[in-house]
């Protein structure tokens, strides 16, 4: 028996981009500026896009702002841009409701919302999402997260996206998480990258979290990207400009490289070593 090792694959490069949208409306709620936010986030050239609080219904705003959207925030922005979307609502209420969202230009294979609220007074989702990069790459899962604002409550949310990932991801798959982690003391990130063997792309490229609220004059580290399984190229941070109607929040981009295993062709040939002289 001879085996051959094949040659790796080209390495993918992707871009991850998240962004807490704000429902669509520009610092303190002033103004409505989800036409802005879709021409911001296309500028990302994000691959895969994960955003927070995002409005699929809004009766009262509807029937308000003569040009808003007609289709749910998350299928406006997307539009021909990116093809796949998955939503998971989180918070309810008479006249509509909001969540997490993920765009993706790669296929989606899968897609489950779960439910992490701490209590009653803040409504908080995981989306958690299996994307294919190629018929020869492994899937990513991508979870998108918006924890919540009292500690003792995050706390809680961290452990039950340990437990999500430690039941539903394979300990080799490649893995991205994102979102608005509110996380501003940095106490949940520890436990993170301990439990699972995580790294946080703004730590591995400029040595800890970028700050990105709020996004005119940024104090507060809240919004995270975190890897594991993939190679960090680049990070940048794309806070709002002087003037701009844009959310409260900065936007975060990484871009990784995902290789194909390497692959390994057996082929048998005489063996020699018994044959008569």
């Amino acid at each position: 028996m001879r085996a051959n090792i094949g040659l790796m694959s080209t390495p993918v490069r992707f871009t991850v981009a998240t962004y807490n949208i704000h429902k669509g409306f520009s610092q303190l709620a002033r103004r409505m500026v989800i036409h802005e936010l879709r021409e911001r986030l296309r500028g990302l050239a994000a691959d895969i896009l994960f955003l927070q609080e995002v409005l699929h219904t809004h009766e009262r705003h509807a029937s308000r702002y003569r040009d808003w959207p007609t289709r749910p925030q998350h299928e406006f922005i997307a539009d021909a841009f990116w093809h796949e979307v998955a939503y998971g609502r989180n918070a309810v209420y008479p006249h509509g409701h909001h969540g997490n969202a993920v765009l993706s230009r790669f296929p989606m294979l899968s897609q489950e919302n779960l439910d992490i609220s701490a209590h009653l007074f803040e409504s908080r989702g995981l989306l958690h999402c299996e994307i294919s990069l190629g018929d020869a790459m492994p899937s990513v899962h991508c979870i998108n997260v918006h924890l919540g604002l009292f500690e003792r409550g995050r706390q809680w949310q961290i452990q039950a996206l340990i437990d999500r990932i430690q039941l539903a991801v394979p300990r080799n798959a490649p893995l991205v998480i994102a979102g608005d982690f509110n996380d501003w003391r940095s106490k949940g990130d520890r436990a993170l990258t301990e439990a699972l063997d995580l790294v946080e792309v703004f730590g591995t490229v400029s040595g800890r979290p970028a700050r990105t609220f709020p996004s005119m004059l940024p104090v507060f580290r809240l919004d995270r990207i975190y890897a594991r399984g993939l190679n960090v190229v680049d990070a940048h941070v794309h806070y709002a400009t002087r003037g701009a109607r844009m959310s409260d929040h900065a936007a975060l981009a990484a871009t990784f490289e995902l290789a194909a295993p390497a692959t390994v062709n057996a082929e048998r040939v005489q063996d020699t070593r018994h044959a008569a002289p």
